[in-house]
């Protein structure tokens, strides 16, 4: 077992076990409902386990496309009766999230087998619907004049970033191309044509500087995982990847005048502290990707260089499965597509796998510890949520 000196003051989440890692293969659009993704998502974690339904007894939904329904309308649709409930609509952020609080739960014995699960569909027009009603600030503020969605936020923040940090194109374009690279050999990656740099660089403006490699496509799918302490795993032979500390924050630096750091940079130490290891233990990172220079702000923020070093790391390492300071190996949102609120459970899913020796693309070589990390709801300037956690083999 890893020697782990612990030094952060809230409690460990020694004993934590995450297991069954589901997708349901994602679809450019679908005329099914989201209630149709999660539920096939749920099924999956049940059949995966080897239990009844009646087994689950935590739930944690995110979802942006139920329409009036939420996660309790979902028990009634599903049969299920759980003892513990949660409904987190913190978009990229939310799988993290709902694993960290999953976490506390099986720790103090509110449920025993928690499903957290993100699904979303993609119908004709909802994700205009979704962005026009995304938020007060959107319904006021920003969708009247034309500027609805995150392509023109993403657009300042990337220029912001790029005027002050010296980063260009071709770094955010090196993080894209070793993405499509590592979604070559996963099959739910709905973007399966090699991307060079010369084509990412010959991308469709979106929205200056912004282009079309470096925008997810929204499309339908979910994603989900069970939470249970180690025993719990254990007493059902399944193989699990232990949670070694998680973080979450929300509107944080809100002094800023424009995002340049999220809310990973105020718990970092705290992330590390409490895993008791460090940046040099990682095997593998997952930052969720719905533009490339939010995961450059992850890569500072979460310790691996100092604030404006980004560009230089990116230019130092290969990002692929295979090399350098393996990134986003299943692909990541900008290759595998946005599944809605899925996006925020999708690389979690993916390290899970990783950890427990059964990855559905590339592996990493021997695996041990993978750093997953959320951001989600942005309004004009900045997103509000950030999320992080590190994971451990079974048996590392």
């Amino acid at each position: 077992m890893m020697n782990r000196h612990r030094t952060s003051n809230r409690a460990s989440y020694d004993g934590v076990a995450i297991a069954a890692p589901i997708t349901v293969a994602y679809e450019k659009t679908s005329a099914k409902p989201a209630h149709w993704w999660i539920g096939r998502a749920i099924r999956g974690v049940i059949d995966q386990l080897g239990i009844t339904p009646d087994a689950i007894d935590g739930l944690s939904v995110s979802s942006f496309t139920l329409g009036s329904d939420s996660a309790v309308s979902l028990t009634q649709h599903f049969g299920l009766s759980p003892r513990w409930l949660d409904h987190i609509p913190f978009g990229g952020a939310s799988g993290l999230v709902a694993l960290r609080r999953a976490a506390r739960a099986v720790q103090s014995g509110d449920a025993d087998i928690i499903v957290c699960v993100a699904g979303d569909t993609n119908q004709p027009g909802s994700f205009q619907n979704l962005l026009a009603r995304f938020s007060r600030f959107s319904e006021d503020a920003t969708y009247p004049y034309g500027a609805g969605g995150p392509n023109a936020s993403f657009a300042l923040l990337t220029d912001h970033y790029m005027r002050k940090y010296g980063a260009t194109r071709e770094d955010f374009g090196k993080l894209c191309v070793a993405q499509r690279h590592n979604a070559m050999a996963f099959p739910h990656a709905l973007m399966k044509k090699p991307l060079s740099l010369e084509q990412y660089l010959a991308g469709r403006p979106i929205s200056d500087p912004i282009t079309l490699f470096d925008c997810v496509m929204p499309c339908a799918g979910a994603e989900a995982y069970a939470v249970m302490r180690a025993q719990t795993a254990a007493a059902l032979g399944v193989r699990h990847a232990r949670l070694l500390s998680a973080i979450e924050r929300h509107n944080a630096y809100a002094t800023d005048p424009i995002q340049e750091r999220g809310g990973w940079a105020v718990d970092k130490d705290e992330l590390w502290a409490m895993a008791g290891i460090t940046v040099d233990d990682v095997d593998f990172v997952q930052t969720y990707d719905d533009y490339p220079v939010i995961s450059m702000m992850q890569f500072e923020d979460l310790g691996f260089c100092a604030k404006g070093e980004g560009p230089g790391f990116v230019r130092s390492h290969s990002f692929t499965n295979t090399g350098s300071f393996p990134h986003n190996t299943s692909g990541g949102q900008l290759s595998v597509g946005q599944a809605g609120a899925a996006g925020g459970s999708l690389g979690l899913v993916e390290a899970v796998r990783q950890l427990t020796g059964a990855p559905l693309g590339a592996p990493v070589a021997d695996a041990k510890i993978g750093l997953v990390s959320g951001f989600g709801m942005i309004n004009y300037d900045r997103g509000l949520c950030s999320a992080a956690a590190l994971l451990a083999a079974q048996d590392a």
